[in-house]
This record gives structure tokens, sequence and C-alpha cells, in this order.
């Protein structure tokens, strides 16, 4: 039911986007849309790995520089039936993290400094299946694919605009154009935000079967979003298009699901990942206050506060 949600959510994003250009243009400006989309896709499709850990300042580790978060991706992705993928850090002080790349073969997973140092081993497992989770869900393409529409829908509405002023035969006029510019990249973000949360739900879900353990996960999530009312992720501010990509919304956090929440709210995705556990046969948190005292153990040991590298 997600993927068909998914599809339906991205089919209207790209006639929105064809729509933009049918009022700019008529049936030529729509055309001249799609091969304006096809042609960023295609550049976004090759290069968004590159382009976002770069925009983080992230870089390659290996398993002589972070052997224990190396060998855990790499535990993590076999149990999930991936091909590794590269390991990235950033020095950022907020834990978070986020999966990129065109294609499992080409995937990426980067996390900050922060979420080494503030999370347990079995919690940044958690976080780490459901980047994997991700990765195997092929939504890093997707994500990838809706914002780069989504801009484009921005553009060509300020391209409307300009044009409005200056073709009343053509062009959709004035007032329509002002409208337009306003409510044609609105539309765009309230379905890219849709995909968005719609896709947490299914990682989540999957990277808690990865890890074997749902409240590892659900105990990170609570851990990653009160970091993140704190601690500021400034690389994240001057990039506010790439704050679906994260775990936890980067910039802000919200309390319930809505409109304008690039996220599930966190008491909801801990709601069903209880829920989750309960069929699983693990045990279930008694309350969302509670998971921050909830002690995971596993396949990898005790769990400690200090973190795999403390």
């Amino acid at each position: 039911m997600n993927y068909l949600r998914t599809a339906m959510l991205l089919a209207g994003l790209t006639a929105l986007f064809m729509g933009v250009g049918y009022l700019i243009g008529g049936a030529s400006g729509a055309m001249i849309a799609l091969v304006i989309a096809a042609a960023t896709n295609l550049f976004t499709y090759w290069n968004s790995d590159r382009m976002v850990l770069s925009m983080y300042g992230a870089h390659e580790v290996d398993r002589n520089s972070a052997p224990e978060l190396v060998g855990l991706v790499a535990e993590l992705a076999g149990r999930a039936g991936l091909p590794m993928p590269r390991v990235f850090l950033m020095d950022e002080a907020q834990p978070n993290a986020f999966a990129t790349g065109r294609n499992p073969e080409n995937a990426a997973v980067a996390v900050t400094a922060g979420l080494v140092r503030q999370l347990s081993r079995e919690e940044l497992a958690g976080v780490i299946a459901h980047e994997l989770a991700h990765i195997k869900h092929h939504d890093t393409l997707l994500m990838t694919i809706t914002a780069t529409i989504a801009g484009a829908i921005s553009m060509l509405a300020q391209f409307g605009m300009f044009f409005g002023g200056h073709r009343d035969n053509n062009g959709p006029g004035i007032v329509g154009s002002i409208l337009m510019m306003i409510l044609a990249p609105l539309g765009a973000m309230l379905v890219q935000m849709a995909i968005s949360r719609t896709r947490e739900y299914a990682a989540d879900n999957l990277g808690a079967r990865i890890a074997g353990q749902p409240m590892w996960l659900a105990s990170a999530l609570l851990k990653i979003e009160s970091a993140a009312h704190q601690v500021p992720n400034y690389d994240a501010e001057r990039n506010p298009a790439t704050a679906h990509m994260f775990i936890i919304n980067p910039l802000s956090g919200h309390g319930v699901d809505n409109l304008f929440a690039t996220h599930p709210s966190t008491q909801n995705r801990i709601a069903a990942l209880r829920q989750l556990a309960a069929e699983l046969g693990t045990h279930a948190m008694p309350s969302v206050g509670a998971v921050e005292n909830y002690p995971p153990h596993g396949p990898w040991g005790r769990s400690s506060s200090r973190g795999p590298w403390g």
C-alpha cells in the first residue's frame, strides 16, 4: 500500500510539473518542462551522492580509520542482503544520518560524529539498519527525483511570473502568474513531504527487522529528536531541501504528522515500532516516555551509554 501511495504522489508531482509548463507555454511549454525534468534528473541520477555528501563535508572512512563503524555497517548489510555501501562520517555535533546513491550497488551511508558519540552500539545499529532499508527500497533515488522535480516546479513558477506580465494572450496573466508562483511550489512541497513521510514508516519497519530489535531504533529516534532541538545543524540550514533525507528532520521537530512535516512524528514512529516489537515477540516498551530508559541488548553485546567508540 505504501508503494502504491508513493507512486500516486510521484505521479501527481510530475503532473503538477507538466501543468505549470502548460500554463506558461501551452502544449509546447509542457514538452519543454518534460525535457528540462528529464535532463535534470539524468544529471542527478549520476551525481546525487557526490552532491549531497559534498554539501555536508562528509569524508569516507574504512576499516582502518573507523573499524567498528564500518564493521557494523558490513554486518547489517549482509543481514539485509545488500552490497557493502560506502561509509561516510560528517564532522557534525548533531546526531543524525542519511543514505544516498542511485542504487544499492552505488550507495553510501553517512553518519554524524554526534551520532557515533551519543548513541549506544545497539541504537547505532538501529539507525544504520534504517538507512540500509532506504537503500533496499531504492528510496535514495526516489527522494532525489522528488526533490529535483519540486525544485524545477519552483523554477518554472518564477519563470511563468516573468512571462505572465508580458504575454497576456499566451501566458497565465499577472494574477494567474502570482497564484501559480505561490501555489505550484507549495503543492510540490506538500507532495514531496508526503512521499518522504510514507517512505520513513516503511524504512523503520524493514530497518527494525534487519537489526532484529525494533526498540533499538525507537530508542535512537527519541535521542536524535531531542538533540535536534538543542544542537543546530548549520549545513542543513543552508541546504533545507535535503532535510527529508535525514532519519530525523535536522531543522526542527514536529509533534504530530501534518502537511508541512518532512517526517512522521517521532511518537507515531515509536508507536509503530512498539507494535512491530510485539508482533515479532521482542520486548515492547510500556510507553513512549520510557524509551529513553529502555535497555537494549542483542547480538552485538550489552549497550553502553558511551557508544562503540567511547
